[in-house]
């Protein structure tokens, strides 16, 4: 078993860490001071975001949604979805399956 404390490691803002990967899934935290975003993204994967510290506004499939610790969102391959910072906010992604379809890892 492989295990962390997201809320305490040791995270730059920018510089997303990467917690594990395999040839099934890979899962990164990512710390967002405030104001910041994660604009525009999407990913090849189905994309699990969870919440752990602070407050951020979620855009996706057509919504906004206000959340905070323990807020889980699910995005399929593709979905194209903004994360803003309302308070310097720390959230978890994983992906799966890794690497999806057309990620540029699988063009070697």
């Amino acid at each position: 078993m492989e295990s962390w404390d997201v809320r305490s490691l040791k995270v730059e803002p920018h510089h997303p860490q990467v917690l594990h990967t395999d040839s099934h899934s890979r899962a990164i935290t990512i710390d967002l001071p405030e104001g910041e975003l994660l604009q525009d993204h999407r990913t090849h994967e189905s994309a699990w975001l969870l919440v752990t510290d602070g407050e951020v506004e979620v855009d996706g499939g057509g919504e906004t949604t206000s959340a905070g610790p323990g807020f889980l969102a699910h995005f399929d391959e593709g979905e194209r979805r903004e994360v803003r910072a309302r308070s310097h906010a720390r959230v978890v992604m994983i992906l799966a399956p890794w690497p999806g379809e057309g990620h540029p890892s699988r063009r070697r």
